[in-house]
């Protein structure tokens, strides 16, 4: 997913060319750049498809221009991450309906590559079960008014957690109550499903 304005990063970030676009780190790679690397290392080129805003097509082909044309899917509007997923899946859909699916944000700041990929394709495994949406949290450090919180269920299912509640972006003192609770995790923002879970 690489439709967002990161309005959370700005003036660094502009609606013109937004976080995910920039070389955040002076790596010489935007964050868009590096999650393509990244996930380079467990997927196939012909695998990847990036789904974005009218506006930032043609910033997506700069920062990837080993993608063709057809990797590249055009929001009809930008709306929110639930929008941005449907749509994906409804056009992955109509290549293949049995696909795997793996949804990343691409302005994510991963400093464990290794770990993270490890992570992921344990995520991707879980998946293959029939009727699964597997998430990825991460465990907070702070309150966080930002992010998603998933409370999980205790029962352990093949290194899962069934999820009991989502709360999307509370307010301090909710995000406070979650983090100092132990019970929490922030939402990554990473999804896997068979897509016809």
């Amino acid at each position: 997913m690489a439709g967002g304005i990161g309005a959370r990063f700005w003036p660094y970030s502009r609606r013109r060319r937004p976080k995910q676009f920039l070389d955040i780190l002076g790596t010489g790679r935007s964050l868009l750049q590096m999650t393509f690397d990244r996930f380079s290392e467990i997927a196939e080129l012909g695998q990847f498809r990036i789904v974005t805003y009218r506006k930032y097509v043609d910033l997506v082909k700069e920062q990837l221009p080993e993608l063709d044309d057809s990797q590249i899917f055009v929001e009809p509007s930008r709306k929110n991450t639930a929008t941005c997923i449907a749509f994906a899946a409804y056009k992955i859909r109509s290549i293949d309906p049995h696909a795997n699916l793996v949804v990343t944000p691409a302005d994510h700041l991963i400093l464990q590559e290794k770990k993270f990929n490890e992570t992921i394709l344990k995520a991707v495994e879980a998946a293959k079960v029939e009727g699964r949406l597997i998430t990825i949290g991460i465990k907070p450090n702070r309150p966080e008014t930002g992010y998603g919180y998933i409370q999980y269920h205790d029962a352990v299912l093949e290194e899962t957690l069934k999820v009991k509640t989502f709360t999307e972006k509370p307010n301090l003192k909710l995000a406070t109550t979650f983090v100092e609770s132990g019970e929490f995790v922030w939402n990554s923002g990473l999804l896997f499903g068979k897509l016809l879970a």
